[in-house]
């Protein structure tokens, strides 16, 4: 995998992962487990989506892992 989310990138990720649990668990509802996608693809530091349309944020190249 290669590192295709920049830290700007990864910043917006987390808060928007963030703030959807914290509205999942204040509504009570199951949704709130999709803030687990944003806040997963930041913690790795890559996106498959990202990968599919050729984008990528970082701005140094990265080395595969």
């Amino acid at each position: 995998m290669k590192i295709n989310v920049g830290k700007a990138d990864r910043i917006v990720r987390i808060v928007l992962g963030l703030v959807i649990i914290g509205i999942g668990v204040s509504l009570k509802s199951w949704w709130g487990l999709i803030g687990l996608i944003p806040l997963g693809t930041a913690l790795i530091n890559f996106c498959p989506i990202y990968r599919l349309l050729g984008i990528s944020t970082c701005r140094i190249k990265s080395v595969e892992k």
